[in-house]
């Protein structure tokens, strides 16, 4: 049941992602800087955490947990920083999304998460401990890169001026553009499995709470040196939904912190995949942004679900045997 249930919550995980992706890049467009949009999206999340902690003793005593586990040794320092990954990942929404669209935007995550989830799972870095590489899971991993490739090839330079970047690198064509997510991708299955780690001894929220804070700092530090080094001030928009990214971060977080300790790290982001292509491309179709769909991003995200299935029914039917021999 719980292998089941962790399916389901990893794909309304990556529907998650989806919507906060296409917030933190309409942000991000209208404050033509993606990395104040990551700032506000982080800001708020970590608002909406310290409240809830100020208020349950709970919450507070996961984090008192969290502080035994570092004297002791058990959680080391550097499984803390999930955050760092998660500011990357929110940064390079609000950067990219209003430029190369959501679909495209998460069909490179999504090739960067599975490659590096098939060596996060094999170090064993999340709670999860060591899953071989097998020839499944290899090969859908490959064919996700080939998506991207795919996806990438579509594009052309019209869509750069909707990135959240310095007028001067608005020339950068769109086709490379989607680099910036694949990188963002690659760093989101470590953050999910250290994330874990310390789900694992305070509780989801209390991962939750270090990976906004961690996150926030490090968004704060570089928005600071960026205003420091330009004339320009940040005029905020006033719909309030701009504002929801940090939100719907806090929850699929802290549910990702849960639920890799029932499913792993490679099979929870095949799942969240499912779920952000799916939202994704349905975004795309009723709110488009000025990137549109093409049909080599389509095909891309198409290919991109038979990666899921083929990487999710192997290893499913991997731990149901594994599961067999442990209880005969």
């Amino acid at each position: 049941m719980r292998t089941t249930w962790g399916l389901v919550c990893g794909f309304c995980i990556g529907a998650g992602v989806a919507v906060q992706g296409r917030i933190n890049g309409a942000l991000g467009a209208r404050l033509h800087d993606g990395i104040a949009a990551a700032t506000i999206s982080f800001g708020t999340g970590l608002l909406v955490l310290v409240l809830a902690f100020a208020v349950s003793g709970r919450l507070r005593a996961g984090m008192g947990r969290v502080r035994r586990a570092l004297a002791e040794g058990t959680l080391r320092p550097w499984q803390l920083l999930g955050g760092l990954c998660g500011a990357l990942f929110v940064a390079c929404q609000g950067l990219t999304v209003a430029a190369i669209g959501v679909t495209a935007f998460t069909v490179a995550a999504v090739a960067g998460q599975l490659l590096s989830s098939l060596v996060v799972d094999r170090l064993g870095i999340g709670p999860s401990g060591r899953t071989l590489i097998t020839v499944p899971r290899l090969s859908a991993a490959a064919l996700a890169i080939g998506a991207v490739l795919l996806a990438g090839a579509g594009r052309s330079g019209g869509g750069a001026g909707a990135l959240a970047l310095p007028h001067s690198l608005h020339a950068i064509p769109a086709g490379l553009l989607i680099a910036l997510p694949a990188l963002a991708g690659v760093g989101l299955a470590w953050q999910q499995a250290v994330n874990g780690r310390v789900g694992e001894v305070g509780g989801p929220f209390s991962a939750t709470l270090t990976n906004f804070g961690v996150g926030m700092v490090a968004l704060v530090a570089l928005e600071s040196a960026l205003l420091a080094t330009s004339d320009r001030g940040v005029d905020l928009p006033t719909e309030p939904w701009l504002y929801l990214g940090g939100l719907i971060g806090v929850a699929f977080i802290a549910l990702a912190a849960l639920v890799v300790r029932w499913i792993g790290v490679l099979l929870l982001g095949l799942t969240s995949v499912a779920g952000q292509l799916a939202a994704a491309l349905v975004l795309d179709l009723l709110t488009p942004t000025t990137a549109g769909i093409s049909a080599t991003t389509a095909l891309g995200c198409a290919l991109t679900l038979v990666a899921v299935v083929i990487a999710g029914y192997r290893g499913e039917r991997t731990s149901a045997r594994a599961r067999s021999a442990r209880h005969p």
